[in-house]
């Protein structure tokens, strides 16, 4: 999506508590959102997939009393550039290590959920020598958001459905918008394995909530969501390699979890297995990390229960304060 038609689609978007801003990495226009005062230590908030920077909003005012936050939204989704072919872990990856950059300019704590969570543990690898101080990943599907990973069920045996869902009723860009269908179509196309799961991970929408229901996905090009499925996005970005790299510390929160007993589907976003073998892997690299368990928490915990959020992240920045010389 280009400036331009970002601007045709303005009445795709609503109002927020924080002003949103922009930033021109090159291919992409980011945009993101700030709080907190500019001489406290930076922290970059990485959305999950369908998210916007504002799936934040309930928990940057608390974040803001100890960091300088940037919410960022990634390029295919919010008011960010949309990029038809180019939805890659590595391209995201990099985008994010242009921002820091551009608009942190700083060493900063990295917090991502979900994708975004893989971003982070990304960035844990791959950022420039002294971009990233540590990394909360917040209820990651490493592993489990490939086609063909190296432990435990992929893509197409956990979320898959729903982004491919999501990609036949709404299409590439939206080019089939068909939301109606869509919503008629999710009880019968989704495995009722996935739709009790989606009732576990994902508390029921508040009809007086604001953004409306859906808002989210509205922002979204549900390309995003096949690039996962055909194992495009995940191609180039071997897990094994990746997190045999980290560099820094990590908190790796997982949340809601657990396999069904007759299709072996993953109702969550990784297995105790797969979180096992991150940490082993973590491990040999050399690195901390702390995992904490919260198996009664929704997927997105900082949306859910931002108090629980900020806590989690606010103790283990303590344990760094504690170790820095």
């Amino acid at each position: 999506m280009t400036v331009q038609e970002a601007a045709d689609r303005g009445d795709v978007f609503v109002p927020h508590g924080f002003d949103e801003q922009t930033v021109d990495l090159g291919e992409v226009r980011m945009n993101y959102a700030t709080a907190g005062e500019e001489s406290s230590p930076a922290l970059l908030l990485i959305p999950g997939q369908s998210e916007s920077w504002w799936g934040y909003e309930a928990a940057m005012p608390l974040l803001a009393e100890h960091f300088r936050v940037y919410a960022v939204d990634l390029r295919g989704q919010g008011r960010s550039t949309w990029t038809p072919g180019r939805y890659t872990i590595d391209n995201f990856g990099n985008d994010l290590v242009r921002f820091i950059d551009l608009a942190i300019g700083r060493e900063t704590l990295v917090s991502g959920l979900s994708s975004g969570g893989v971003l982070s543990a990304w960035l844990s690898a791959y950022a420039k020598p002294g971009q990233v101080r540590a990394a909360v990943w917040e209820d990651p599907p490493l592993f489990a958001c490939q086609t063909t990973p190296a432990i435990g069920p992929g893509i197409r045996q956990a979320i898959g459905p729903v982004f491919e869902a999501w990609n036949t009723w709404l299409g590439d860009q939206w080019k089939v918008g068909d939301w109606d269908g869509l919503m008629r179509a999710m009880p019968t196309a989704l495995p009722p394995e996935i739709l009790r799961a989606m009732a576990s991970m994902i508390p029921p929408p508040d009809p007086d909530a604001y953004p409306p229901a859906g808002q989210n996905l509205r922002e979204y090009d549900p390309e995003w969501g096949r690039a996962f499925t055909s194992g495009a996005a995940t191609a180039s970005c071997d897990h094994v390699t990746m997190l045999r790299q980290v560099r820094v510390p990590v908190l790796f929160t997982h949340h809601f979890r657990t396999v069904d007993e007759q299709t072996g589907r993953l109702i969550g976003a990784s297995t105790d297995q797969q979180a096992r073998r991150v940490r082993d892997l973590v491990a040999e690299a050399g690195q901390r990390i702390d995992y904490r368990s919260f198996p009664e928490v929704p997927h997105s915990m900082h949306e859910h229960a931002p108090k629980l959020y900020v806590e989690a992240v606010l103790d283990f920045v303590a344990t760094l304060d504690q170790e820095t010389p």
